[in-house]
């Protein structure tokens, strides 16, 4: 049984290790200033970004999501960026990632979105499997200029 609730400033400690794999997953390096800060805006009520835990049966965090809202020029409503995904390898495979997907469509929903979406590294052919069951792929392409 797996619980998926909003993580609170008491579950940093649960959280810092699995934002850490997910980064080594991704083979970047966030600074713990930017860390810091971003685990500030997940509490602020005045930021449009949330986190997500999936608690296993004994209270152990196996996976985090985290979720933008913005503005669209293609849509009148919010959209919803779900940014950051990841479940420990333990679970993959076993609806937690699915699951927490599912949170946050359900907190988009809520605010009254008009889309989710959601990227991943073209080799990380796992999440790609899952995510060709309950997604539609855009075809889009991302580039990125760093400033």
């Amino acid at each position: 049984m797996t619980t998926i609730r909003l993580l609170t400033p008491s579950d940093r400690a649960a959280w810092e290790p699995l934002w850490k794999g997910y980064q080594s997953f991704y083979e970047v390096v966030i600074p713990p200033e930017t860390t810091d800060l971003t685990w500030a805006r997940f509490h602020a009520a005045n930021e449009p970004m949330h986190a997500f835990g999936a608690f296993d049966d004994d209270g152990t965090l196996k996976g985090i999501v985290h979720a933008i809202f913005h503005r669209s020029t293609w849509l009148p409503k919010w959209t919803c960026y779900l940014q950051d995904l990841y479940v420990e390898a333990d679970q993959r495979g076993l609806g937690t990632g699915a699951a927490l997907i599912e949170r946050v469509a359900d907190l988009a929903r809520e605010h009254g979105a008009g889309r989710l979406y959601w990227m991943t590294h073209e080799t990380n052919e796992r999440a790609r499997r899952l995510y060709d069951q309950i997604a539609e792929r855009s075809g889009f392409i991302q580039y990125r200029k760093q400033l």
